[in-house]
């Protein structure tokens, strides 16, 4: 990611709504869908600036790998613990057959060999493991944001399944969120897009109109992984060995 991203992430990530809601949502989806045992071993891959952390220590033992320092030195302060910096895909150092789950949150469009990072990751499960994936969804929404954030890719569902079943893993759940947001999200990328527009658009909005996105997208906790979504700018899937 570009320098201004992450400096931005440390800012927002507590208050932006996008990040607050999200979180709410994917610990939705781990307490029902993960089959967590009680103090599991959970591994983030990516973790920025440590954004997920409370969310995730909520459901056991936390590690966490970033290659990039600034973020790491951050991301240390807010874990409690040295962050690693092995990177994918060999995540040298990294235990194997360690974690009940690993977590890539809108990590793996940042990775050019992918199938064979899953394949790795797929070795540091437990027999019970499981993988969890947030993507961005839809090529046709490629815009400033997506080179900011120095994507390779927008994920179609077909794709993301592909690359799992490649790494010789079982999907247990794949499916679009942040849906209810969705038209607006498309409207304001193809807009900008129209207008040449060369920044990302991870600003914090005003605040009627942030704490107005975090209640809607914030609903959708309350169906990921019960109910099929049609469309949405991010795909999850939910990934095991067996």
């Amino acid at each position: 990611m570009d320098r201004a991203v992450f400096d931005r992430m440390a800012e927002q990530d507590q208050i932006h709504w996008w990040y607050v809601a999200r979180r709410k949502i994917l610990a939705s989806l781990i307490a029902r869908e993960a089959g967590l045992p009680q103090d599991a071993r959970i591994l983030e891959i990516g973790c920025g600036t440590g954004h997920n952390f409370d969310m995730l220590k909520g459901f056991g033992r936390l590690d966490a790998l970033e290659v990039d320092e600034a973020a790491r030195t951050l991301a240390s302060g807010r874990l409690g613990q040295p962050v690693g910096d092995a990177p994918l895909p060999d995540l040298p150092g990294v235990p194997d057959g360690h974690y009940d789950l690993v977590a890539l949150l809108d990590v793996l469009e940042h990775v050019d060999n992918r199938a064979e990072s899953l394949r790795s990751i797929a070795g540091k499960l437990r027999p019970d493991g499981k993988i969890l994936i947030t993507v961005p969804a839809y090529q046709w929404m490629w815009s400033a944001h997506d080179l900011a954030h120095h994507h390779k890719l927008r994920y179609s569902k077909k794709g993301l399944r592909r690359d799992a079943e490649a790494a010789g893993l079982k999907v247990r759940k794949l499916g679009y969120f942040n849906s209810l947001l969705f038209p607006v999200a498309a409207a304001v990328r193809i807009l900008g897009n129209l207008a040449g527009k060369t920044s990302s658009d991870d600003k914090v909005p005003p605040g009627p109109l942030n704490a107005m996105f975090e209640k809607i997208f914030g609903l959708e906790r309350h169906v990921i992984g019960r109910l099929p979504l049609p469309a949405g700018v991010s795909l999850f899937a939910l990934l095991s060995t067996r």
